[in-house]
């Protein structure tokens, strides 16, 4: 274990719980409503991927932050330890996220001479993270035409910010991972290559989470779009597709 992966653990460690407990207390002091205190934290959660790819030297113990808030995240779900993440009404939701971000990146994340993927990883990862808090913000708030999937109700508002806001956040991703100091064994995208994979994986995104139902998206949206963009950039560097 390097310096850099003991440095990783300390500081996951300290960002998770600082971030709850800050929350916690913020959102009490200021009556935020529960809904909008668990996107925070959501956001805050999944954004911490960069801080993973830039502290760790090695990705089997980059893992284990995310590894082992799946087990944390339950404790805290049927506890409901935290209020500003979980109340009586919530789905363990949380338990869901932590665990597709550790699929993926045992997945597509490697640190040696292998070929790293990780920036499909860190692409499905954000439009989790940015497109499901955007689409639940802004269709609560703006949300006026509505409509029904396996009992759960979203709107076309809540899922264009879906679609945009993961377009976004892929493209992002994609554009400035590969290649990078965070991402230095894996390959870089054209232009037109990172168009591709962000529609597909921004579409994907979109109808993963307007058809999942309640609490599942946090497993269905990231999985499936990352499975979605690994099958395409397969084809893209076969030279079965552009």
């Amino acid at each position: 274990m390097s310096r850099g992966d003991i440095v990783g653990l300390v500081l996951s460690y300290l960002y998770a719980f600082g971030l709850l407990f800050t929350v916690e207390a913020i959102g009490k002091h200021f009556k935020w409503h529960q809904e909008f205190t668990r996107k925070i934290i959501h956001i805050g959660a999944g954004l911490w991927i960069w801080g993973i790819l830039y502290f760790f030297d090695h990705w089997y113990f980059g893992i284990i932050p995310f590894a082992t808030f799946i087990v944390l995240n339950y404790v805290f779900y049927r506890q409901q330890s935290f209020k500003a993440m979980d109340t009586i009404e919530s789905t363990p939701g949380t338990v869901y996220f932590a665990l597709s971000i550790t699929v993926l990146f045992v997945w597509l994340w490697r640190t040696g001479e292998e070929v790293d993927r990780v920036p499909i990883a860190a692409g499905a990862v954000m439009a989790m993270t940015l497109g499901d808090a955007f689409a639940s913000i802004i269709g609560r708030r703006w949300g006026k035409h509505t409509y029904t999937f396996f009992g759960h109700t979203r709107s076309w508002e809540g899922t264009a910010a879906m679609a945009v806001t993961s377009l976004v956040g892929i493209a992002f991703t994609l554009f400035l991972l590969p290649g990078s100091a965070l991402s230095p064994n894996s390959i870089v995208l054209s232009g037109s290559e990172v168009v591709v994979l962000s529609l597909a994986g921004a579409a994907t995104a979109a109808i993963s989470e307007a058809l999942s139902p309640a609490g599942t998206d946090n497993l269905s949206v990231p999985l499936l779009t990352g499975l979605v963009m690994v099958l395409l950039s397969s084809l893209l560097h076969l030279g079965l597709l552009l």
